[in-house]
């Protein structure tokens, strides 16, 4: 491995949206600072199997809706 290209790769805390907190080793930071996660894995819909949202922005899925609402019944 060559010298002096890779990041440095030390402990951290990362507190989950519940307040739990471990320990793990990272590239983030700095040696010992804290990541706070505003999405985790106890509360995301692609892990928990949750409902699916659609967001319309600007109106795209709304025109979607409309030009495509009699294809399939």
């Amino acid at each position: 491995m060559k010298k002096d290209i890779h990041p440095d790769y030390h402990q951290i805390k990362v507190v989950m949206t519940d307040g739990t907190e471990f320990v793990t080793y990272s590239t983030y930071g700095a040696e010992g600072d804290t990541l706070k996660l505003d999405i985790d894995p106890k509360t995301h819909p692609a892990w928990t199997g949750g409902g699916q949202h659609l967001i319309d922005r600007g109106g795209r899925l709304s025109r979607f809706k409309k030009k495509y609402e009699g294809f399939i019944k």
